[in-house]
C-alpha cells in the first residue's frame, strides 16, 4: 500500500503502517479507554498537550499510532517531530515484548521517554531512552510530568 493511500484510508481497526504493510491495532476494551482518558486528564493538567491514538510520522514510510502522546507542543496533523512522551496500553492479547518494541522505534525517532500500561494487571513500566524497561509500583516520570499509579488504577480514578 502507498503511503497517500494509508494516510486517507478510514477502515477500522486502524493500522499502523510500516513500509507499505499494515499492522491492525487491537480493538481496545473498556478498560484501556479508561485509562487513556485519565492519561490524558493527568496529563494535560501538568501543562503538556496530550492526545489519543494520533499517528506519528516517525519516517517517510513508518507510522505509527501510539495510544497517547504528549509534548510542550504538538504539531499536526500527523506529527513528524519526536515527542516527549509516548504511551502504550496493552489489548487483551498484547504481549509486553511487543510494547517495547514499539519504545525501542519511538527511541531510535528521538522520543526520550515511554509509558507501558497493563490494565487488566494494573502494572506499568518506564521505558526510558538509554535504559532498560523498568517496573513501577508508585509513579511513572517524563522530566517534569508525574502520575501516580494510585490515580490511574484506583476504583473511582
Amino acid at each position: 500500500m502507498a503511503v497517500e493511500e494509508y494516510l486517507h484510508s478510514s477502515e477500522k481497526p486502524l493500522s499502523e503502517y510500516r513500509d507499505g504493510v499494515l499492522y491492525p491495532k487491537p480493538m481496545p476494551t473498556v478498560m484501556h479507554g479508561m485509562l487513556e482518558f485519565l492519561l490524558l486528564m493527568l496529563l494535560r493538567q501538568q501543562n503538556v498537550e496530550a492526545v489519543a491514538a494520533v499517528t506519528v510520522r516517525l519516517s517517510p514510510s513508518r507510522f505509527l499510532i501510539p495510544d497517547v502522546i504528549a509534548a510542550a507542543r504538538l504539531q499536526g496533523p500527523y506529527p513528524s517531530d519526536p515527542v516527549l512522551l509516548c504511551c502504550e496500553i496493552l489489548a487483551p492479547g498484547d504481549r509486553l515484548s511487543a510494547a517495547f518494541a514499539k519504545c525501542e522505534e519511538y527511541h531510535e525517532w528521538g522520543v526520550p521517554y515511554c509509558w507501558v500500561f497493563d490494565p487488566e494487571k494494573q502494572t506499568a513500566w518506564h521505558y526510558h531512552k538509554g535504559a532498560d524497561p523498568e517496573p513501577i509500583r508508585d509513579i511513572v516520570r517524563a522530566c517534569d510530568v508525574r502520575i501516580a499509579l494510585a490515580q490511574l488504577f484506583s476504583p473511582k480514578g
